[in-house]
């Protein structure tokens, strides 16, 4: 099956139970270590929360909890508020527990890749999560596990 050139999808193993992971992903002072500052979050539905992004300016994106489903799923809404065209993708988190640990599934879904900004975008996220945040989630999961 080919994947959709337009959504990001990745996993990773991670030798935690889901209900670390899941406070890796969920509790706004693990965020900061493997992410960035968030104001407001909560993982329930409906909770609208702001991710501070530190560049120069400094950037904001708008989030809305979508799902949020504890140790299964956390699925949200991403706008970068300073963007001269904001688009509007869905990140989805699911946590899927597997031998000793929980396997991490990222799915980033929204992007036009008919346009070249936002496939710039959706090409910068996937090298992204792949290099540096999920694994960054990870040792900040085991961190907490440890």
């Amino acid at each position: 099956m080919e994947r959709d050139p337009a959504i990001v999808e990745l996993d990773r193993f991670v030798p935690c139970a889901p209900a670390v992971v899941w406070r890796a992903l969920t509790e706004p002072e693990v965020v900061e270590q493997w992410l960035v500052r968030s104001v407001g979050l909560r993982p329930e539905e409906g909770t609208t929360f702001i991710l501070e992004i530190p560049s120069d300016p400094p950037g904001e994106v708008s989030c809305e909890v979508t799902a949020a489903v504890a140790g299964e799923r956390f699925t949200h809404s991403y706008t970068d508020l300073r963007a001269a065209r904001p688009a509007r993708w869905i990140v989805d988190w699911r946590l899927v527990p597997e031998g000793k640990g929980t396997r991490v599934v990222l799915t980033m879904s929204g992007f036009d890749v008919d346009d070249r900004q936002q496939l710039f975008a959706r090409n910068a996220a996937e090298r992204g999560y792949r290099n540096t945040l999920i694994p960054k989630l990870a040792d900040a999961a085991l961190a907490l596990d440890g």
